[in-house]
């Protein structure tokens, strides 16, 4: 009887393991082109390409991705962990070479490549050519450095539309999902929401992208709400775009006038570019409710990787770090610890969950004299001092740092941009300088698509520190690196629906916002006689504009040109235009700042001189009779001397024609208003033109009907200067390269100061909470 008990017993329990416990599923699974979207109801939506190889599996009725595709549910692949533990345990499994590709960012990828050039690529074999090669599709160049190179994380350039990008990157995460471990491509962008001056807003039309002013621009504002409110439409754009990384904000604080890279940062305020700092990182980086992960990290989330540390804003002489010419950051004025703020103050404490920035950039610059305990002077990435002692621990920073792009390259030109920038180890083999960066803290390398130098450097420490400390070294850098990309949710889903991307990047919502930012941008200086807004459809003259010929950084050329510098048919919608100045109510010159050089001259060098050359503000011809003596740095592997100075030498602006134009235009105008509007990127010497011109506009990049909006009262201008305008290039001289606020401002012809946080509106100087909070 006991026999027959058990037997019935192990029979009933054979048909409940067969028939009755058959797991109850919790997600719903569809196909979305080429790819699946699965729906688990307590947990994330995963997307995977079936293509890839990568299959699901079902643990307590969830569904995880099988990303190594061993049948096991893995840590890294359990959602349900959180991204510190998944990020461990998947940098214990990569082996060295997976870990080296993960430090590689790839050099900028155009979509499609173009058939030549610096971003030039092949399709099996052959150049794009357009109705022949899918866009979208990767190169051999692309398959190649993800495959063999292990590389996933990827800098995007242009691309021909948003639908071709997102099915671009689609096919990346599938090539990614079906290679090795199945880690997802990291994508990234530098900035890409500028304006097209003569693009025409329509309130109910989208565009490409949504379109703002330049950060100086968005600094003009005076307005860290409106900069987060960018931030959060840009997030949405770029993830619908499958970026997930940004390559900003650019926060140095800009207190040398001269410099290259001015119109990149929120101008030369520390308090000012930390508030920016902060709201630019909290609405790339924030989540809410569904789309949120954990602690604020999420689907919608961005990773910002703030730039540039410690501060490139002080090139001496106001020379910029991508030319060897322009290696040196000097701090005249001990103001070291300033330049420091909108990182410390700002993007490493955000008001956000998120916390702090995800990833740091540190600059070019080789911060001279700045190391005070080894005494180095090397590019800042290789400073370990600035990186590890500073960064790392003083400030308890421990996301991503990553070089900026070509820090490992050979250095062979002075005054070429794409030169190799390795200032300060121009005499380490490229391999010797990937593994000074790892030693002094950095856990990326910009611009390298190679993982062979890092695999030597990681040789080279072998040697040095046995293989157990250099594994735990590399492991720690891999562990940062896979964070960023478990927080924004790419390991579940990295794919992109095209048909949704259209909707979303440029949509009308957003171009609005844009729009109405750009409209907040733009300064008033001056408005002698109340000139502006014009209360009627006045009739205008609008000159035309002289533009020399010129090469852009790449070498591009550009032939000159004679032409209406604006939209004029978008013109001729707000005011009847003529090319008869007598018939003319009030002329528009519409003209750029000075265009300066880079500092540096061929010429000179050829007539004997160390080829430094003075960089001007202004438009007339310029001799620095008030330089200093001598340079505070140099020195150079291709120079013989460490005198950089150029006092009492000369440079011209290419530009000039600009002021002269403003000139002209006032004498055929015969006393009737001339109203001056000018598209700037760096502060400016106004005294060659304030007085020809009735009224003066400011702008740092916006549309041309932006503009008009403002001139015709449509809307009133609200900004204020992001920067001091100096009185003449002798207080420029003089001003030390470090220091904000230390110049004398221009004053106008009605008693007006161009100084920091000045601005008009209708009624005439503006003094609000703005001014008073900033100033």
């Amino acid at each position: 009887m006991e026999t027959k008990k058990i037997t019935t017993l192990l029979l009933c329990c054979i048909i409940l393991l067969t028939f009755g416990c058959k797991e109850e599923l919790k997600y719903s699974e569809e196909a979305r082109g080429d790819f699946r979207l699965v729906r688990n109801e307590e947990g994330p939506t995963l997307g995977y390409n079936p293509n890839s190889g990568v299959t699901l599996l079902t643990v307590d009725g969830l569904a995880f991705k099988d990303l190594n595709k061993n049948n096991t549910l893995d840590s890294y692949e359990d959602w349900r962990l959180s991204s510190d533990e998944r990020a461990k345990d998947l940098a214990s499994k990569m082996t060295v070479e997976q870990i080296a590709g993960l430090m590689l960012y790839s050099a900028h990828q155009s979509i499609p490549a173009r058939p030549d050039g610096y971003f030039a690529g092949t399709y099996n074999g052959k150049r794009y050519t357009e109705g022949e090669t899918d866009a979208s599709d990767l190169t051999d160049q692309q398959q190649k450095f993800l495959e063999t190179d292990n590389l996933r994380h990827v800098l995007l350039t242009s691309v021909q539309s948003p639908e071709i990008a997102a099915k671009w990157n689609n096919k990346l995460q599938a090539f990614c999902e079906g290679t090795g471990l199945g880690i997802p491509a990291n994508n990234s962008s530098d900035p890409r929401h500028g304006t097209r001056a003569k693009a025409e807003y329509d309130a109910a039309a989208g565009g490409e992208i949504s379109m703002w002013p330049s950060s100086l621009g968005m600094a003009a504002t005076f307005s860290p709400e409106l900069v987060r409110q960018f931030s959060a439409i840009a997030s949405t754009e770029y993830r619908a775009l499958g970026i997930t990384t940004a390559l900003s904000p650019q926060v140095d604080i800009a207190t040398e006038p001269r410099w290259a890279r001015f119109s990149g940062t929120f101008g030369e305020s520390p308090k000012l570019s930390a508030a920016m700092a902060q709201a630019y990182c909290d609405g790339f980086q924030t989540s809410d409710e569904d789309s949120e992960i954990a602690n604020g990290w999420g689907f919608h989330s961005v990773n910002a990787m703030v730039k540039h540390w410690p501060g490139g804003g002080s090139g001496e002489a106001g020379r910029d770090a991508h030319y060897g010419a322009g290696k040196f950051a000097v701090y005249p004025g001990n103001n070291f610890d300033a330049h420091l703020i909108p990182f410390t103050e700002g993007a490493f404490k955000l008001d956000g969950k998120t916390k702090m920035a995800a990833a740091v950039m540190p600059y070019y610059t080789i911060s001279w004299n700045q190391d005070t305990k080894n005494g180095e002077n090397v590019g800042n990435a290789y400073n370990k001092y600035l990186i590890t002692d500073l960064l790392r621990e003083k400030y308890n920073y421990d996301g991503v740092v990553c070089t900026d792009w070509g820090v490992t390259g050979d250095h062979k030109v002075m005054d070429v941009f794409v030169d190799g920038k390795s200032w300060g180890v121009e005499n380490l083999s490229i391999a010797e300088r990937h593994y000074k960066l790892l030693m002094a803290g950095v856990d990326q390398f910009g611009g390298n698509n190679d993982a062979k130098p890092v695999l030597e450097a990681y040789a080279m420490g072998v040697k040095e520190h046995g293989e157990d400390k250099m594994r735990a070294r590399m492991e720690k850098s891999a562990v940062r690196l896979l964070k960023n990309i478990f927080r924004v949710g790419a390991f579940e889903n990295p794919y992109q629906d095209p048909s949704e991307t259209k909707t979303i990047v440029g949509k009308p919502e957003f171009m609005k916002v844009g729009y109405e930012t750009q409209l907040k941008s733009i300064v008033l200086l001056k408005n002698a006689d109340n000139v502006m807004p014009l209360a009627e459809k006045k009739t205008v003259y609008i000159p035309k504009r002289f533009v020399p010929a010129s090469r852009n950084f790449l070498g591009m050329e550009s032939p000159a040109s004679t032409d209406y510098p604006i939209n004029i048919e978008l013109a001729k919608k707000y005011f009847n235009v003529t090319d008869n100045p007598g018939e003319a109510d009030m002329a528009l010159v519409f003209i750029q700042n000075p265009a300066a050089t880079i500092g540096y001259d061929k010429a000179d060098v050829e007539k004997g001189g160390n080829g430094y050359i003075p960089i001007s503000l202004q438009y007339g011809d310029y001799k620095a009779t008030q330089a200093r003596e001598q340079s505070i740095a140099g020195g150079d592997p291709l120079e013989n001397f460490t005198d950089r100075g150029y006092k009492n030498k000369s440079t011209s602006t290419a530009n000039k024609t600009d002021a002269q134009l403003v000139w002209e235009t006032k004498m055929k105008m015969k006393g009737k208003p001339v109203l001056v509007s000018i598209t700037t990127s760096n502060p400016m010497v106004f005294s060659e033109i304030e007085k020809d011109a009735s009224a003066i506009l400011l702008n740092f990049g916006v549309q041309d009907q932006a503009l008009f909006d403002i001139i015709s009262g449509k809307a009133e201008p609200s900004a204020l200067l992001p920067m001091q305008m100096p009185e003449n290039m002798g207080e420029v001289e003089k001003q030390a390269e470090d220091v904000p606020f230390d110049m004398k401002p221009y004053k106008d012809s009605e008693g007006n100061i161009y100084d920091f946080a000045f601005g008009m509106d209708w009624k005439g100087v503006i003094d609000d909470s703005r001014v008073n909070k900033y100033k």
